[in-house]
């Protein structure tokens, strides 16, 4: 891992990591490394869950499988959230499935970043 501080003063560090045995160096706010952390895992646990079930042959077409199921399970996510906002609502009480869309969405840029990393120069995935 390497740090450096930017002209926000935020600090970046690079961190190493692994998706299915691939390394990578991925760049963050040295306050959002936890999460890289936890998003990297959950796409590793993905990719491999993928993997193992024999659904598809090559690491660009778990990554972008993997993707695709994490973004199902977000958008389920935010549908259910709404739902129970809206459910709430008429009950007056506080909802019990609130989620963080700005952690939502730095944790699906750092995917985004990760599969368009596997994937590289491809012109064609398929």
């Amino acid at each position: 891992m390497s740090a450096r501080s930017t002209r926000g003063g935020a600090r970046q560090v690079t961190l190493d990591v692994s998706l299915q045995g691939r390394d990578y160096k991925i760049a963050c706010d040295e306050s959002e490394r936890a999460e890289l952390d936890e998003a990297v895992a959950m796409l590793d646990r993905r990719m491999r869950e993928i993997r193992a079930a024999g659904k598809t042959g090559g690491a660009e077409r778990i990554a972008v499988m993997a993707a695709l199921n994490l973004a199902h399970d977000l958008l389920r996510a935010r549908r259910d959230r709404a739902d129970a906002t809206a459910a709430d609502a008429s009950r007056d009480e506080p909802s019990a499935f609130a989620i963080d869309d700005a952690g939502a969405r730095r944790r699906i840029a750092v995917m985004r970043a990760s599969i368009e990393e596997v994937l590289g120069g491809q012109d064609k995935l398929f």
